[in-house]
């Protein structure tokens, strides 16, 4: 009788020895801002035997570190600890002032044995303003006709909305002042395509981030003449002037009846340069002569084309201002005031009365 009674008293307690560890709870995923406090609890049956640790990992599961074990830190970070609440054999791990790199898997962990173990994990988010990578477009070149892609990335969490614009909102290429996508692709680039954009990277934590993106489209010269046809007396001067737009800088040349001009007592020529794609040509005919009146022609030249423009110079009796302002030549005699040429003028038309 007393034998049976032993084994029957012993049967529970052989039970009960038999029941396996398990984790009842485990902290859902966490999502905090940087500076934060986090608590991470794990609730653990039958386990008062074993060890239970936490441990956290990066999200590709690498570097394992060792956090706790049992009621016990590991670490020596004082933004880190350790409760243990026996009545509901809860481990709680604190993390405080949460910094970036605090993100990852946290693993609660309970020891079986050498090699087995029951975990369970618990992910922490730290929402980081956007950064954009040094992947993203920074400048590009292409001729215009051709397949135009910028690209722009960027880190953060939660994950950054990428959105581009133009400067001053201009229309964008694809259509509309925005345009949303880590990619923005322009089939047909054209010169009017040319100019910054703007790459934005938003994701609600901060101000955002942003790159200037700056788009040069290289196309063959375009010329305009503002005044194609000019009147100027004999013996003054007048300025031909032609615009030119091209990318890159053309070559720039004046031509008259077939020969190429240069300085010297006849010609001056000058360039003004007003942006990368902008120049201004001034060819300024000096003391004209008879046959210095026709037609001059305004040529540009670069990789990818050529253009030109004419320009009619013919003589006027009265002389025009400007550049004929205030002086008269006549060859290489003293040059005479207009004031004073129009009193002369004035003196013979009374004698002659």
């Amino acid at each position: 009788m007393n034998f049976v009674s032993v084994v029957f008293l012993a049967l529970p307690l052989v039970c009960l020895g038999q029941r396996t560890p398990s984790i009842s709870y485990i902290t859902q995923e966490q999502i905090k801002d940087i500076g934060g406090t986090v608590e991470l609890q794990c609730s653990v049956q039958y386990a008062k035997e074993y060890a239970v640790v936490w441990t956290k990992t990066g999200r590709d599961r690498s570097d394992s570190v060792f956090l706790s074990t049992g009621s016990s830190l590991v670490i020596k970070d004082s933004r880190f600890s350790i409760r243990h609440d026996i009545a509901s054999s809860t481990y709680t791990l604190q993390v405080k002032d949460i910094q970036e790199t605090d993100a990852g898997i946290y693993q609660c962990q309970v020891i079986l044995s050498v090699v087995n173990k029951i975990t369970a994990d618990v992910e922490l988010q730290v929402r980081r303003p956007p950064v954009i990578s040094d992947n993203s477009t920074q400048s590009i070149v292409a001729s215009e006709g051709k397949s135009v892609q910028m690209e722009c990335y960027a880190g953060g969490y939660p994950r950054p909305t990428i959105t581009w614009r133009r400067e001053n909102n201009a229309i964008l290429p694809t259509g509309g002042s925005t345009y949303t996508g880590n990619i923005l692709k322009i089939n047909s680039v054209r010169k009017e395509d040319r100019g910054t954009y703007y790459c934005v990277a938003d994701n609600q934590v901060s101000k955002g981030d942003r790159r200037n993106i700056n788009l040069e489209v290289e196309f063959a010269p375009v010329i305009t003449v503002p005044r194609p046809r000019l009147g100027q007396a004999l013996q003054y001067d007048m300025d031909l002037e032609c615009h030119i737009e091209a990318y890159p800088l053309p070559a720039i040349v004046w031509v008259k009846d077939d020969v190429h001009l240069s300085n010297n007592q006849h010609y001056s020529i000058s360039h003004f340069a007003t942006a990368d794609e902008f120049t201004d040509s001034t060819l300024r005919v000096i003391t004209i002569e008879k046959r210095q009146y026709g037609d001059y022609v305004c040529k540009a030249i670069n990789k990818l084309g050529q253009a030109e423009s004419k320009v009619h110079l013919f003589e006027t009796v009265i002389p025009v201002c400007p550049p004929a302002c205030g002086q008269a030549h006549y060859g290489d005699a003293t040059t005479v005031p207009i004031s004073s040429i129009i009193i002369l003028l004035g003196a013979i038309a009374v004698l002659f009365s």
